[in-house]
């Protein structure tokens, strides 16, 4: 039994702890978060005691933890709970400033334990057919790859100005995508963005609406698109053009009940929110996770995975605010 902690008793820490008691094989045993309130109402809902992380960190029966606190403290975090012998699952992003998430790397190389990132879309049932279907050579080699990520709402300006931007904070899971589907990083970005959903985001220095190409030197290209509002749900599409045929996942439906009438036919609207569209990825997430320690094999979303995406989330935001296109280089991915 693999004894776990969690810190971060936020909205998603929370979900993370829905998995984590989920799984036969884990025991949530402690709960931390700069808030000892939030702390102890979801230790306390969990049959988890709250702790601080100095504690935690210092047990040396907690195995592993689950880095759920607010980006900025990701790197600090992740290289002291490997130095203190702990395995590390961290929410996306590793950090905000790349130099800072490189410097993590570097630290953490030593330690032997093993990190893995957040990018939880990975573990979607519908995005894993999607790529056991491209490797198992169904389509062909892969050519075009469009991955569509709308917001239903944008979140508060107050978060906006903390997070990042939208780069590194949203589309960074499609950036992950990219790079897993296709194999590895691109050479080259090519970025557009501009705020038309809500003022205020673009008077924090955000984009609330972007559009992605990424290319690789053997010609193949993906476009991402982003948009913080659409109204009719959270709508989650990847769409690969092979040589050999055409791959899609579709968005997740409120019910699979479709009208079709005189008048034409019409279903249901995307689930809203991202904790209906991901929940059933994030247990499988914490699952392979823990699979992976027991095992003592390679966890499936590396550090360097983590890296890669956060690379082309600077090399994106730097596109977007030059009009030019960014090259990736193989230091900017940690190599």
């Amino acid at each position: 039994m693999l004894n776990v902690a969690l810190l971060g008793a936020g909205r998603i820490g929370q979900v993370h702890a829905r998995s984590m008691i989920a799984n036969k094989d884990s025991r949530l045993v402690a709960v931390a978060d700069v808030m000892a309130e939030a702390a102890r109402t979801l230790a306390a809902s969990v049959g988890a005691e709250a702790r601080s992380v100095e504690d935690i960190l210092a047990d040396a029966s907690i195995d592993a933890v689950l880095i759920a606190t607010s980006t900025d403290t990701h790197s600090d975090l992740i290289e002291r709970a490997t130095a203190a012998g702990k395995a590390v699952l961290c929410e996306k992003p590793v950090d905000l400033s790349l130099e800072r998430a490189l410097r993590c790397q570097a630290a953490v190389a030593g330690s032997g334990k093993p990190v893995m990132i957040g990018f939880n879309r990975r573990f979607d049932p519908n995005f894993a057919a999607l790529k056991g279907a491209l490797d198992a050579g169904e389509i062909g080699r892969p050519e075009l790859l469009s991955i569509t990520s709308f917001d239903p709402a944008p979140p508060p300006v107050s978060y906006i100005k903390v997070s990042g931007g939208l780069f590194r904070d949203m589309m960074i899971h499609d950036f992950d995508m990219a790079c897993w589907i296709m194999g590895g990083a691109p050479a080259k970005v090519t970025a557009v963005g501009s705020s038309i959903v809500d003022p205020e985001i673009g008077a924090a220095g955000d984009v609330d609406t972007a559009a992605v190409t990424l290319s690789w030197d053997d010609g193949r290209i993906a476009v991402i698109k982003n948009s913080r509002r659409a109204g009719y749900g959270y709508d989650q599409r990847v769409e690969l053009l092979g040589s050999k045929g055409l791959l899609s996942a579709r968005n997740v439906l409120e019910n699979t009940v479709e009208k079709i009438t005189t008048n034409g036919a019409s279903s249901a609207k995307p689930v809203y929110f991202f904790l209906e569209r991901y929940m059933r990825a994030y247990e499988a997430e914490w699952t392979a996770f823990v699979a992976s320690l027991a095992s003592g094999g390679t966890v499936p979303v590396t550090l360097r995975d983590g890296i890669a995406a956060l690379a082309l989330a600077e090399a994106a935001t730097q596109s977007a605010k030059s009009g030019e296109a960014v090259a990736v280089t193989p230091q900017m991915l940690g190599a």
